[in-house]
């Protein structure tokens, strides 16, 4: 995807931001909504110009597998409360770039293929800006560690067909992987608007049913 216009205003609005420490961007949506995708394309708009720019992938910070399964590997409520170990994304991540904080960071602490836990570091400039995206990064314990979070507003049946079409090969076919997203992972993101209403709560909205188009729903 190439850049567009929104990302450019959006990019330029958070370049002009310095919290006094590195701006933390939180990139939230449900499954399905294009954060990655918007995320890198942010990023890359981002390096153009003078600040130094961090993005920290979300694969790095789930649960080991024995924590993100106990409740079941189609439980709803097991994706939304245990796929991430967001206790150490705040920790060691969040924390650290915030205020106060040393600026050393760990990028990752858990292998997904290996299912080990092994944190690693790096060093933010105080001028850095550091991009996350993942679901469910404004719950309770997280949402006042974001100096922005864009929240990507996709209709869910949308969601759901771009997340069967993207992870249909990964969850066994079409119907086994839209059948996955109904049961866990988009019923997870039913229970996480219910309970934390991230689209009110977030500073910058974004209508990304078109992800070449995406639309800007707030004020920069």
């Amino acid at each position: 995807m190439e850049p567009t216009e929104l990302t450019e205003r959006v990019a330029s609005a958070l370049s002009g931001r310095d919290p006094g420490h590195p701006l933390r961007v939180g990139i939230d949506g449900v499954c399905g909504a294009g954060k990655s995708t918007f995320a890198r394309v942010l990023a890359d708009v981002l390096t153009r110009g003078p600040r130094p720019v961090i993005r920290i992938d979300s694969d790095g910070f789930h649960n080991v597998r024995a924590v993100r399964y106990r409740q079941g590997r189609e439980s709803a409520g097991g994706y939304y409360e245990d796929a991430y170990d967001f206790d150490s994304l705040r920790r060691l991540t969040l924390e650290p770039l915030g205020p106060g904080g040393s600026g050393r960071y760990a990028h990752h602490v858990h292998d997904l293929h290996t299912d080990e836990v092994d944190p690693r570091w790096a060093d933010a400039a105080p001028d850095a800006i550091v991009i996350f995206d993942a679901t469910f990064l404004q719950r309770d314990d997280l949402r006042e560690l974001w100096d922005e979070v864009i929240y990507l507003d996709v209709a869910r049946e949308q969601a759901v067909k771009r997340g069967v079409k993207r992870d249909s090969v990964l969850l066994g076919g079409a119907e086994a992987a839209r059948a996955a997203y109904e049961v866990r992972y988009m019923a997870a993101c039913d229970i996480y608007r219910a309970e934390q209403a991230p689209r009110e709560r977030a500073t910058i909205v974004v209508d990304n049913t078109d992800v070449a188009r995406p639309v800007l729903r707030t004020s920069l």
